[in-house]
């Protein structure tokens, strides 16, 4: 009979997550200069974080920090604050521009770009793959250009992972089902349940090096979906360089998704 009541007992309903709450902070940087901060109270957040992208500053509050707390942090980081800025602003108008844009990032290095004019619109390697020629017949839109310079990254990187793959899969319990590449804003990497392995499509910006090390870890979470000592083992076993390549991507990987954003953003 208790059982009976229970079931006819209305459901409790489990209280709501405390919302992101986002505002504008006025903030005035050493040389007079007036910036806004975009200031979040994330309820995952664990501690006060500041970071800078092409969109401008942004601090990151936990729900049990003051608005004074953060503040203080802010005014504490106003000197690295301010050069990551001015980063920033010398790396802004990189978008893609017909006729403007004379080179493009590809593994770790500028690679000098040339524009022609044809029928379909590509990017391609010329002159013994020391350049790049982009394609495009003059009716070609920014939508276009920014979807040929997405395909030609792709390609290129399954065109890597393509030349790794059989060095690491000896040893695996299995293969990834399929393999895609995707613009990420955090993750350079990611193994879904079902065996796809996803990739940031940044990491063809990233010296090889970095982009191999990536793809060794995934292909490790298919022996062990967690970050443990056993984890980590197999992966210094297969790329026992792998601090280098992560301490390079902790130091580069905002910017290089910056560069990849601004080139194809629209």
């Amino acid at each position: 009979m208790r059982s009976l009541f229970r079931l006819l007992a209305p459901a409790r309903i489990a209280p709501k997550a405390p919302a992101v709450q986002r505002d504008s902070l006025a903030f005035l940087l050493d040389d007079g200069r007036r910036i806004d901060v975009l200031r979040v109270r994330d309820p995952r957040a664990r501690r006060i974080k500041l970071s800078v992208d092409e969109r401008g500053a942004r601090l990151t509050l936990p729900l049990r920090a003051s608005l004074v707390s953060g503040e203080r942090f802010l005014h504490e980081h106003r000197a690295w604050l301010a050069a990551q800025l001015a980063t920033h602003a010398d790396a802004a108008g990189m978008e893609l521009a017909r006729g403007i844009t004379a080179s493009l990032p590809l593994r770790g290095i500028d690679v000098p770009l040339q524009w022609d004019s044809g029928r379909a619109t590509r990017l391609e390697f010329a002159d013994e793959r020391e350049n790049l020629r982009f394609i495009a017949p003059a009716t070609a839109g920014d939508a276009a250009l920014r979807r040929a310079l997405k395909d030609f990254y792709e390609a290129q990187g399954r065109a890597d992972v393509g030349r790794w793959l059989p060095t690491y899969i000896a040893g695996l319990p299995r293969t990834p089902r399929r393999i895609v590449f995707k613009r990420t804003s955090s993750l350079w990497g990611s193994l879904a349940p079902d065996g796809t392995l996803a990739l940031d499509l940044a990491l063809l910006l990233a010296r090889p090096s970095a982009f191999e090390y990536v793809l060794v870890h995934e292909l490790c979470h298919l022996l062990h979906a967690n970050h443990s000592r056993r984890f980590w083992h197999e992966v210094e076993a297969r790329f026992p360089h792998w601090r280098g390549e992560r301490d390079y991507l902790r130091a580069e990987g905002r910017a290089l998704k910056g560069r990849l954003r601004q080139l194809l953003a629209g």
